[in-house]
């Protein structure tokens, strides 16, 4: 079933026996919603541009929304490519090829998930997870300091860090 306007969904994930707390907001891609969407890529982690691959016109969107991305979202938002139908093989219309050379020009990674099947959909998010943790240290701990998201929190009270550090393991996507 396609979203209308924003969906909003959480899941647990556990990463290196820690859990993540992910919420994904599908904002869907109709041109109606788009001011709604920029607002969304401001608090974003990670987005994922999903399309259609058995449409042309869908893959051809990607390039204006990663261009969306790059004018409203973070500066360090991690940013995805995600083919969705990959179980219709018979009807795709968007090569493996031209995937891997816009996810290559973009200088991101690329996923084929089935909504349908349930095909991939968890080994997308919990890759996109490990990446954005190896890439900006999500969790680097020692006994005076917790880095999380590039902020650091003292650890004066501990009660106080901890409520923080439990909020504070969640990625927007």
């Amino acid at each position: 079933m396609s979203s209308i306007g924003v969906d909003f969904k959480s899941k647990d994930i556990y990463i290196d026996g820690k859990k993540i707390k992910l919420q994904v907001w599908d904002t869907a891609g109709q041109e109606r919603f788009k001011t709604i969407t920029a607002s969304y890529y401001r608090g974003a982690h990670a987005i994922g541009v999903v399309f259609d691959l058995t449409k042309r016109e869908s893959y051809e969107h990607v390039v204006r929304w990663m261009a969306d991305i790059n004018r409203f979202a973070k500066e360090n938002v991690l940013k995805f490519i995600v083919g969705n139908k990959s179980d219709l093989v018979n009807e795709r219309q968007v090569k493996h090829e031209e995937v891997r050379a816009l996810a290559s020009q973009m200088n991101t990674t690329f996923f084929y998930v089935s909504a349908k099947n349930n095909q991939n959909i968890n080994d997308f998010f919990e890759s996109a997870t490990k990446i954005y943790i190896n890439k900006y240290n999500f969790f680097e701990e020692d006994e005076k300091k917790v880095v999380i998201n590039k902020k650091v929190v003292k650890n004066d009270n501990k009660k106080k860090e901890k409520e923080k550090k439990k909020f504070d393991n969640c990625l927007i996507f």
